[in-house]
């Protein structure tokens, strides 16, 4: 959850992070998990991690979903980054999935850069919608 709350705060917005590390744990290690993840550690700490989750496209098929992708600042630019997006790929391959897909902030350029070195394709062509537990009570 340091981790998680280190990324909302680089993202500017960490007002944005509500979940509980209950509700975290449960749905990652609970009976019925919907995420999963690879670490790396350093002195038995997780210093970044890669959470995932597998989504269905009517287009493509299967796909992995990079939810987030996070090294601590102080590990940054150690090649830690690297090692969790080729274990990603990995994954791909293992599964048989048709591809991976994941979100950037259009402001930042270290991760856009980043991914761009993998030729991965920066789509400018979408915008994120969502609705709260809240909004959705009231509909």
């Amino acid at each position: 959850m340091e981790l998680v709350h280190e990324l909302a705060l680089f993202e500017k917005a960490p007002e944005e992070v509500t979940v509980s590390l209950e509700e975290f744990e449960e749905a990652g290690f609970g009976a019925n998990p919907v995420w999963k993840a690879f670490v790396a550690e350093h002195n038995g700490v997780v210093v970044a991690f890669a959470l995932y989750y597998v989504r269905y496209s009517t287009w493509k098929g299967r796909r992995l979903y990079l939810e987030d992708l996070i090294v601590t600042e102080e590990y940054r630019g150690k090649g830690i980054g690297k090692l969790l997006f080729d274990r990603l790929f990995q994954e791909v391959r293992e599964l048989e999935f048709s591809g991976m897909v994941w979100q950037v902030l259009d402001w930042n350029e270290p991760a856009i850069k980043f991914y761009q070195k993998y030729g991965a394709a920066i789509d400018a062509g979408w915008l994120n919608a969502s609705l709260s537990k809240e909004q959705v009570a009231k509909l």
